[in-house]
């Protein structure tokens, strides 16, 4: 069990880590769009990844 909980956080590192590391540019850009939008907004886009996160551990689990 905790290896897996490992496993996954050291896989968000790593896709995390891909976009700055391959583009620092884009990166520094997409941040600044970030910083421009709303709470809500930011809430609404970290929900929507969370549940397509859900969605895709379940076909992939199950």
């Amino acid at each position: 069990m905790i290896t897996e909980i490992f496993t996954a956080v050291a896989l968000v590192l790593i896709l995390e880590g891909m976009l700055p590391f391959i583009s620092p540019r884009k990166y520094r850009q997409m941040v600044a769009e970030i910083a421009r939008l709303g709470d809500n907004q930011i809430r609404n886009i970290g929900l929507v990844i969370m549940v397509i996160g859900v969605v895709v551990l379940f076909i992939v689990r199950g």
